[in-house]
């Protein structure tokens, strides 16, 4: 009873005592202790009573309420108007034991949406309480959360949760990630480093310097998706709520024609109105639908609470129902397939050059750029020239550098720059981005630069096909030749390259038609992306998938879908997720009204009686709300 909020603690001790009463009751008529005059039968009935409005009070008063508001055709009011029914017929036992089972059905159910909700819920304890912030005087001041401004300094003691993104400016350490990525393994800090809202720190102290407000940061991002996330339902939620809506008031007509069409027609009204009074009130009991109201909801709630223990977060049930569907998969490749990140991947040498020679004579011309291909061939040299020995240093804009390295003239850059200057390259292929390098008049060799594969890219593109997506397709403005080795070495079958930002959005568009929308809308496309300029693309798709811890604010706006810590493999996972909810949805769709409509007819032709109700209707919710907490295990590490 540790796990059970107060309001649900009273209610089973309220189900119990009522529990005990009713078999006291039981007991005491079937061994003939309760005597059986006319005169007795008042008091019998009145201590049948005590059990039925100890267990049922809550459900009478809901049923009193919505005759009141005009909304009759609810649970309760199906359950009143049967138990009084089965009390007029003499049937006491049955009464109390439909209103008691009934009880027990409503906890079991507000237990598990319980469950099912603090799987989501459960992220909202990210939200920090208070803020460390450094004054001008160098106090330290206790702040609201909500007073962070962007450009103040934080001072985060260990155990705290950061309470903005921001960037360490002093102190090293572990933060913990888990409760933002679902990623168990800390992630190491300092300074220079970008931190997350939401994320606790490890044992050491950090001084950070806050990237934005607290509105704007991470952390409320994420409470917005997960409190807006329920107010989205999937297709299969909105035809339950439809279904119920129609299905109610239509059982209700037809208890009420079950118990008075046929005595009227048998010509022995008042000897046989009764028993189809009776039948009708079991025909109520049984056409409750609370196993599909209840169930179905909560596999979806599962569900989300699933992604969300995987790291990911679904901004509602429909984009997880969508999920399911994903028939194309569209992907970014910078920062999405690859890591966003040139890195040098061959040295190739020309005459009597060594890749060591090459690698440190470039290394040391282009030691004084910030562009990013120069970054990866100075972190690719692990033998630095000393800065002394470099002067002279020229640049060619759009071509290049030269510098005098050592007493030698060094050139760093394009082909047409070395053949400005006299020197021959020889025709060489190459997949990458390369930069020549000539040394004194004479080609030395080049150095191609690439932007590398994730390393779990691979494994992620193998198990999305195998999850069943027809086909993925990789969109990139880099060159044919370095797009088809990239696609090449992930597996991907179909890519399409140089492209221009407002490109993808067209091709977007085409591959919507191929992957069958016009034909079979149930046949999704989706888009990962995690630039701004992907923004239009992950709005115009079907889903849109963006990676949220690396990704730009107005990708994350834009997707339906978001990846808290940027692991591809988290989609197939999430993929899986989702289709196992949907299976369960069905299975208990297709469970409860077959056992339903069954019971329904067995009940109005007199063969099932008020305790096969009793099963039809809480028997068939719990089984269902089992079925659906299959999903409160999923994604749990």
């Amino acid at each position: 009873m540790s796990t059970l909020t107060k309001k649900q603690k009273k209610e089973l001790i309220r189900i119990i005592i009522s529990l005990a009463i009713f078999a006291c009751l039981m007991i005491a008529e079937h061994a003939g202790l309760l005597p059986r005059t006319k005169s007795a039968r008042p008091f019998i009935v009145i201590a049948y009573l005590v059990p039925y409005f100890l267990a049922g009070y809550d459900v009478l008063r809901k049923c009193l309420k919505g005759i009141a508001n005009r909304q009759l055709f609810d649970e309760s009011f199906l359950m009143t108007l049967a138990t009084i029914g089965a009390f007029g017929c003499g049937e006491l036992e049955e009464a109390v034991a439909v209103m008691l089972f009934y009880q027990v059905g409503e906890f079991f159910q507000s237990y598990a949406v319980g469950k099912s909700r603090g799987a989501i819920t459960e992220l909202m304890s990210i939200a920090p309480d208070f803020a460390n912030r450094e004054t001008e005087d160098g106090s330290i001041e206790t702040i609201d959360p909500d007073d962070i401004e962007e450009g103040d300094i934080l001072v985060i003691r260990p155990g705290e949760k950061i309470p903005a993104d921001s960037t360490v400016i002093e102190g090293e350490g572990l933060i913990n990630t888990s409760a933002l990525t679902g990623e168990s393994m800390p992630r190491s800090v300092s300074p220079g480093t970008q931190v997350i809202s939401g994320c606790i720190n490890g044992d050491n102290l950090l001084r950070v310097r806050a990237d934005k407000s607290y509105d704007d940061s991470t952390v409320m991002q994420i409470l917005e998706l997960v409190e807006n996330a329920a107010s989205k339902k999937s297709k299969t939620e909105s035809f339950i709520t439809r279904f119920a809506r129609y299905y109610t008031p239509a059982v209700v007509i037809g208890a009420v024609f079950l118990a008075f069409i046929p005595p009227l027609l048998s010509g022995d009204f008042a000897g046989t109105f009764g028993t189809w009074v009776l039948r009708a009130c079991t025909f109520l009991v049984i056409s409750c639908p609370c196993a599909l109201v209840i169930s179905v909801p909560l596999a979806f709630f599962g569900g989300i609470g699933a992604a969300s223990r995987q790291g990911v977060l679904v901004k509602g049930s429909n984009y997880l129902e969508m999920m399911a569907a994903i028939d194309t998969l569209v992907s970014d490749k910078t920062g999405t397939l690859t890591e966003g990140k040139f890195r040098v991947s061959s040295v190739r040498t020309h005459g009597d050059f060594t890749e060591d020679e090459v690698l440190r004579f470039a290394a040391a011309a282009e030691s004084g750029s910030s562009h990013p291909i120069a970054s990866a061939i100075t972190e690719a040299c692990e033998e630095k020239i000393p800065q002394s020995e470099i002067r002279d240093e020229e640049n060619f804009a759009g071509k290049g550098i030269r510098a005098d390295v050592c007493g030698h003239s060094v050139f760093v850059g394009n082909r047409g720059l070395l053949k400005d200057h006299g020197i021959d390259v020889p025709e060489e292929g190459a997949a990458g981005t390369c930069c020549y390098v000539a040394v004194d008049g004479a080609y030395a060799g080049l150095i191609e630069v690439a932007d590398m594969p994730k390393p779990e890219a691979k494994q992620a593109v193998s198990e999305i096909l195998a999850s069943g997506v027809r086909k993925i397709v990789m969109l990139t403005g880099d060159s044919e030749e370095t797009a088809k080795i990239t696609a090449g070495e992930l597996g991907i079958s179909e890519f399409r390259a140089e492209l221009l930002p407002q490109d993808k959005v067209r091709i977007v568009e085409e591959l919507l038609k191929d992957a069958g929308n016009g034909d079979d809308p149930k046949r999704k496309l989706a888009f990962i992306g995690d630039g701004i300029n992907d923004a239009p693309v992950l709005s115009r798709a079907d889903i849109g998938i963006a990676m949220g811890s690396l990704g730009s604010d107005a990708a994350i706006e834009a997707a339906d879908v978001v990846i808290m810590d940027d692991n591809l493999l988290r989609i197939p996972a999430v993929i899986r997720t989702a289709r196992k909810t949907i299976g369960i949805s069905r299975m208990n769709i297709a469970f409860a009204l077959c056992v339903k409509f069954a019971c329904l007819v067995l009940g109005a032709m007199g063969i099932a009686n008020m305790w096969a109700a009793v099963f039809a209707d809480v028997g068939v919710a719990v089984i269902c709300i089992l079925n659906s907490m299959r999903m409160l295990t999923t994604g749990r590490q």
